[in-house]
């Protein structure tokens, strides 16, 4: 009962944010127009899926210790596999999806299967290196499949007239929202199985997990996968949410981002990946969209120009967290609630 009971939160949060589409209020700056507005439901839409994804990292980062460099690369092939078996091989979105799901899983496999017999520094940099190899061969578009420096988009033609256009924006936004849910769900399933438990003890001891019994190695091995697949079905909704596949998503700075957002919202905690991923991207955002506003101009010079300096800003910010709450924003709202208990 105690377990349901500590789901209820979870789940009103899910009904409220399922209601968003049918509210017409606005938010003067926090969201672009009324909060149903095309706008508002697009950005909401990119920072659920940003969070779902951080959400993915914090499988391998913060519940089995290992520092990935690597994790762009799946989230990369969920979403270039899915655009391009709609463009090359005519694929329906569900069956593209589909196959970007195996081939991300399989890629996985073999990734993790080779970066895992070292560890430590070691383990990032061979996971940097097969990330880096692929930003290449994106960028140098083979075949013309990829779209090098302009991306990829999806076959309009092949996808759900559903998602498409501004008018649906409300229904990317939902699809966003069953991204979390499902991330959520699976982790929260995998922290009870004895495979979570295997991972939570190679996080805290490797050398002890093994005396335990543990198979450290293959404790690893599906962390890594687990965190891969969730991280390619992040793909296949950010690529239907923005229309198609962007080589940033390949790159070393998108897997560092997302290593800023576990640790900002708290590194092990359902609550602390989603919330970093969510505020990060919200606030990267909103920060750009100011730094080339007019409103600016009204403030001091240097206030000003500080302003107009979003990754600045975003940095000043996380420095401010990890200083002052070493544990994330969820790791601070604890310390707070313990202590209102004790008084």
């Amino acid at each position: 009962m105690s377990r349901h009971l500590k789901a209820l939160p979870a789940l009103g949060l899910l009904v409220l944010l399922a209601y968003l589409p049918y509210l017409p209020v606005e938010l003067p700056g926090l969201l672009p127009g009324r909060v149903n507005g095309p706008g508002s439901m697009q950005l909401l839409a990119i920072c659920l899926t940003m969070a779902g994804i951080a959400l993915s990292y914090d499988v391998v980062f913060g519940r089995t210790g290992l520092l990935s460099f690597g994790h762009a690369l799946f989230v990369a092939a969920g979403s270039y596999l899915t655009a391009i078996g709609m463009a090359s091989l005519g694929l329906p979105l569900p069956l593209a999806a589909l196959l970007a799901l195996v081939g991300t899983t399989a890629l996985a496999l073999v990734v993790g299967g080779i970066a895992l017999r070292v560890g430590g520094i070691a383990f990032a940099m061979v996971t940097l290196a097969f990330a880096q190899a692929a930003s290449i061969i994106v960028l140098r578009n083979p075949g013309d499949v990829t779209g090098g420096e302009e991306g990829r988009s999806l076959d309009r033609d092949l996808m759900p007239d559903l998602l498409l256009g501004v008018n649906n924006a409300p229904y990317r936004y939902w699809l966003a929202l069953a991204f979390v849910a499902v991330a959520w769900l699976a982790v929260a399933w995998l922290s009870r199985t004895r495979a979570g438990h295997a991972m939570a003890a190679v996080r805290e001891n490797e050398a002890r997990a093994a005396v335990l019994g543990f198979d450290v190695y293959r404790a690893k091995l599906i962390a890594v996968v687990v965190a891969a697949f969730l991280g390619g079905l992040g793909g296949v909704v950010h690529a239907v949410v923005l229309g198609g596949s962007n080589p940033h998503l390949t790159t070393a700075e998108f897997t560092l981002s997302l290593l800023v957002m576990v640790v900002l919202g708290g590194a092990g905690s359902r609550w602390g990946a989603v919330l970093g991923g969510f505020l990060y991207t919200y606030a990267d955002s909103r920060l750009v969209n100011l730094s080339g506003s007019s409103l600016l101009e009204s403030l001091p010079g240097a206030l000003g120009n500080v302003l107009s300096q979003p990754l600045f800003v975003l940095g000043t910010f996380f420095v401010i967290v990890v200083y002052f709450a070493p544990t994330g924003l969820t790791g601070l709202g604890h310390r707070v609630l313990r202590r209102e208990r004790v008084e």
